[in-house]
């Protein structure tokens, strides 16, 4: 039996490439992007591994670093919490909350269903992502116009920083 020798894969898809590269033997891969250099481009190395990080874990280790005392930038944690309760529900409750669903709905939908065959979260659930959702909102656009310049109490943002990973474990 032959045996390739090497195999080159070019891509303008970074999921596709970054599929590749996770189900390659790590002591056999090798990975290089082209970048623009003036009106040409150069080849280097490309650290896959950080293109593989998504906006949630950025999110979260933002979170878990803050609650560690080593994230200085209590603005982002703040405005992190709510897309972490998002992406959390998007996984854990795909069908009763797909893309484009608000949490405040979603809750509606959880409480008309506590008790029945169909609940989706206990009312204790419920409550809790209620006062998340209700803090997360003073610092995001959509929900308060002064987000940017709502003042942070930091022992208030522990807690909620807190709250909210530990919620999103469950």
């Amino acid at each position: 039996m032959e045996r390739t020798a090497q195999v080159v894969v070019m891509s303008h898809s970074k999921p596709f490439l970054c599929a590749l590269w996770e189900g390659a033997d790590t002591t056999l891969r090798i990975a290089f992007q082209f970048v623009r250099l003036g009106d040409g481009s150069n080849i280097q190395a490309w650290d896959v591994n950080s293109d593989l990080i998504t906006e949630h874990d950025r999110r979260h280790a933002l979170i878990r670093d803050y609650i560690d005392g080593a994230g200085p930038n209590s603005r982002e944690v703040a405005q992190s919490l709510r897309p972490v309760l998002e992406a959390f529900m998007r996984v854990s409750f795909p069908t009763e909350y797909p893309p484009g669903t608000l949490l405040g709905p979603f809750r509606n939908v959880c409480e008309q269903r506590v008790g029945t065959p169909r609940e989706i979260l206990s009312q204790p659930d419920i409550d809790e992502l209620r006062n998340l959702t209700e803090f997360a909102n003073r610092y995001h656009h959509d929900t308060n116009p002064a987000y940017l310049t709502q003042r942070i109490n930091d022992a208030e943002l522990l807690d909620f920083a807190r709250r909210t990973l530990a919620f999103a474990k469950r």
